[in-house]
């Protein structure tokens, strides 16, 4: 779940952070408060919800390529770096988008990134050959997502908006398997992008473009933050984790069906892991506001690494899988609602935009390669097929959790007098 997209969560954290720094803001400068700002609020819940929330049902396609073997040649491995390129050059295109959006407005940039994500899908309902795929569902669908952002505000709006993933993989993944059983692969491809297309075009127009307002300064690298120890400790926390993350997003699916589950059971239980993330990410925000973020962030990433082990790999029956998807999808997208605050705590406002891409830039590799490396992983003649990426995803949260762990240490007693 994703859950939300680069930009999209570069504006969110900007925002929040400067509402926690800075005492004095002019009015002007300040998005709406009540009133129409909760259309605005509607509109940032639908863009979540049909850009990362359709992308969080990535795994129902994912088992329909495995298992019909519609392209010649191509082996688990592509299907995976597919789901993965819709992270990875969502992540990519940020800076263009964020350069883009300053030079030509917010609306602009909404609508081209809604007819991108369109376009992939409905190209990957003609695609005869995987290449045809990787271009398709793959790179226009992951550019489409990247340039689909927002701005917002509030705590409780940030969480309402950011529940839209979840609400959105929640209706995609059901949605998705049914329209598949029915109508088959290619229809499904196109309603997906013709309804996004639709969803988000008209929540664009309830945006409102401030930027003649505001006047934002383009996003820098600052590689000599890379020196820091504080730093590193953060990058190799959004490094190691995102392997955990996209694992278990994609993968549910397929391991449901694995444990001899219908393709409904399998659907309704990632529908449940998305439920969770509706309810989840709204309450990780809130507890990360009133707690420290550095405590929140390596407890609920140590949380996703036990559960792993302790749930989902003695899970064989549908009602232990629906419970572990229940609370693992509450808590498994920490990293999306803490990284803003957790790069102001490391490195300070001023830092903020270049920590914050310098985190998008971590993240790519693994939100492109995890789930390929999962499905490479698995052992289909072995009598647990998934036991080794079940392994990884809990690994990858726990090893995750210790760099966070030293983080917090490291940051208590620079606080010490």
């Amino acid at each position: 779940m994703a859950q939300s997209s680069s930009l999209q969560h570069t504006n969110d954290t900007e925002l929040n952070a400067t509402t926690q720094g800075e005492q004095h803001i002019h009015a002007a400068d300040a998005p709406p408060d009540g009133g129409y700002g909760w259309a605005v609020v509607a509109s940032c819940f639908t863009l979540n919800a049909f850009t990362w929330g359709v992308t969080a049902s990535f795994g129902v396609y994912l088992t329909e390529y495995l298992s019909s073997r519609v392209f010649l040649g191509a082996k688990p491995l592509d299907y995976g770096f597919i789901g993965g390129f819709n992270f990875a050059f969502a992540m990519l295109v940020a800076p263009l988008a964020t350069y883009l959006t300053r030079k030509f407005g917010k609306r602009n940039i909404l609508f081209g990134g809604s007819i991108l994500q369109c376009g992939g899908y409905v190209a990957a309902s003609f695609a005869t050959r995987i290449w045809h795929l990787y271009l398709s569902q793959g790179l226009l669908v992951g550019c489409g997502i990247g340039f689909i952002w927002f701005s917002r505000k509030r705590s409780v709006a940030n969480g309402i908006s950011s529940a839209g993933s979840g609400i959105g993989g929640v209706v995609y993944t059901w949605g998705t398997a049914s329209v598949i059983r029915s109508i088959g692969l290619a229809w499904a491809l196109r309603t997906t992008g013709l309804i996004t297309l639709a969803a988000n075009i008209t929540a664009t127009f309830f945006i409102r473009d401030r930027n003649h307002h505001i006047k934002p300064t383009q996003l820098a690298f600052d590689i000599t933050l890379l020196r820091r120890y504080d730093v590193i400790l953060l990058l190799l926390w959004a490094f190691i984790s995102m392997f955990g993350y996209i694992t278990l997003l994609f993968s549910l699916f397929d391991f449901a069906t694995w444990i001899h589950l219908s393709r409904s059971q399998a659907a309704d239980i990632v529908g449940f892991l998305n439920l969770g993330t509706a309810v989840g990410r709204p309450i990780i925000g809130i507890i990360s506001d009133r707690f420290s973020r550095t405590n929140v962030a390596a407890v609920l990433t140590l949380a996703c690494g036990i559960i792993c082990f302790a749930l989902w790999l003695p899970a064989t029956s549908f009602g232990l899988t629906v419970f572990f998807a229940l609370v693992c999808g509450a808590i498994l997208g920490v990293f999306w609602m803490t990284i803003g605050p957790l790069c102001v705590e490391v490195a300070g406002l001023k830092n903020l935009p270049s920590l914050l891409s310098l985190s998008w830039f971590t993240i790519v590799i693994p939100t492109a390669s995890s789930e390929a490396i999962a499905l490479v992983l698995r052992r289909p003649e072995a009598s647990r097929q998934y036991l080794y990426p079940q392994t990884f995803a809990g690994v990858s949260y726990i090893v995750a959790s210790l760099f966070m762990l030293e983080l917090w240490r490291v940051l208590r007693r620079r606080r010490e007098p």
